[in-house]
């Protein structure tokens, strides 16, 4: 039987040492001239910047900005988003539109665990992936419905590669979930920008 086909971007389930999710963020800022959306599960980046302003009541400098991650390449993570503050003059908005000024919260502790889909763009992960690294793909677009993220894990290129930016840890233990497209793995941030040692 085939894995639905339902991306969500990165969901913190656990802690590496076993303790479940408890929820905890860290609150980030968008900037009212990043012109790209942002949805619930994107992985994402702090910019080296933050707020210059106060907003909302945070003094500038308190919100470091983020952007979306790239796909590909060698840039590390901070974390992925799991919700945004009210938008007061949408209260039914789940995502962030495109130059839309707003707090998003993230899941940012360097020793989470999330859950991921692999994409079905090349030949499917297998048990031989546990261990090694692998990188993102945008295959399909965040939904403006639901707020969740189109971001998968890129199943064509897992490697022992260094830079990748996820460590496969195993494949998530779920009836119905089976090794194949779609499958749903448990993976860390091998690239933490919390790890990083030198500046932005």
């Amino acid at each position: 039987m085939a894995n639905n086909d339902s991306p969500l971007g990165g969901v913190p389930i656990r802690h590496r040492n076993g303790e479940p999710y408890n929820g905890a963020v860290n609150a980030y800022y968008l900037a009212a001239d990043y012109d790209v959306a942002m949805f619930i599960g994107d992985a994402v980046l702090i910019s080296g910047t933050s707020n210059d302003t106060i907003y909302k009541g945070n003094e500038p400098g308190t919100l470091p900005e983020i952007n979306k991650a790239t796909a590909a390449g060698s840039t590390y993570l901070t974390g992925f988003i799991v919700g945004f503050d009210v938008d007061a003059d949408d209260l039914t908005k789940t995502y962030n539109p495109a130059k839309n000024e707003r707090i998003a919260y993230v899941a940012d502790n360097p020793d989470l665990v999330f859950e991921i889909q692999e994409d079905s763009g090349g030949a499917a992960m297998d048990e031989t992936d546990v261990g090694n690294n692998a990188q993102l793909v945008y295959t399909h677009s965040g939904s403006t419905i639901s707020g969740k993220s189109g971001m998968e894990l890129d199943s064509s290129g897992a490697a022992t590669t260094a830079t990748f930016k996820l460590k496969i840890l195993k494949l998530v233990n779920r009836e119905g979930n089976l090794i194949g497209d779609h499958a749903k793995w448990e993976v860390m941030i091998n690239l933490h920008s919390q790890r990083y040692t030198t500046g932005f």
